[in-house]
């Protein structure tokens, strides 16, 4: 059982992370090379008479950069996977619910819900060279939002009587309700326009993850069924 739930995850987790990571290569990374030419200086934002062209050449593959990043989202993903599915056992045995890749799809949204949608919706993904709050008060305002995002998704999935629906809306509007942590003055070398389309293109691309790595633990657990 242990091995059959090790083998499932990490292999599905590092087939999902691979295919994370080239979305990321394609859509996010030259969002993110083009805001690092702002923060360093090599160019300059300052209103429309600027006179920076939005169109700038970035370099295309960096080979310890890209493989390295993709290494990093394999095994990302697959610790994503460890946690996902023996919660996905848990919930097949405690209420029935068959592993099957359809399921897998939703405990993927999910997971993308809890651990990146709802943070990102008072604290966006940021690129670099923009102004931020403390490194710990944003992490411990992240890790508050997503313990009670989880409970929340829980509650609405498993527990569907009112009130329990009802403590769920409770425990997912608190912690926007409180506020994330922010800068003490907003500024930044990033066009807004930089800034908006990375953290659209990160949220997109962390979705598209999620939902790779759901379906393929799904898969995988129900193709290893078959040989233990």
């Amino acid at each position: 059982m242990i091995f059959r739930i090790f083998s499932s995850a990490l292999i599905a987790g590092a087939l999902a992370g691979i295919l994370a990571g080239l979305v990321q290569y394609v859509f996010v990374q030259p969002v993110l090379l083009h805001a690092e030419l702002y923060e360093s200086g090599e160019l300059v934002h300052f209103g429309q008479n600027s006179g920076v062209s939005a169109h700038q050449p970035i370099p295309l593959f960096s080979f310890s950069r890209d493989v390295l990043s993709l290494l990093f989202s394999s095994l990302l993903f697959a610790g994503y996977a460890l946690l996902l599915l023996p919660l996905m056992i848990f919930a097949e045995d405690r209420y029935g619910l068959e592993i099957t890749t359809r399921f897998g799809l939703l405990w993927g949204m999910a997971g993308f819900i809890v651990l990146n949608l709802a943070p990102g919706f008072s604290m966006a993904p940021e690129v670099p060279g923009v102004a931020a709050a403390e490194v710990s008060e944003r992490q411990v305002w992240w890790a508050v939002t997503v313990a009670f995002t989880a409970l929340a998704v829980w509650l609405i999935a498993f527990h569907r009587k009112p009130y329990f629906v009802g403590l769920a809306a409770v425990l997912i509007a608190a912690p926007h309700l409180y506020g994330a942590p922010e800068p003490d003055v907003f500024l930044g070398s990033v066009p807004p326009e930089i800034a908006a389309k990375f953290a659209a293109r990160a949220l997109g691309a962390s979705m598209v993850g999620w939902i790779i790595l759901g379906t393929l633990t799904a898969y995988f657990w129900e193709t290893t069924q078959e040989r233990f």
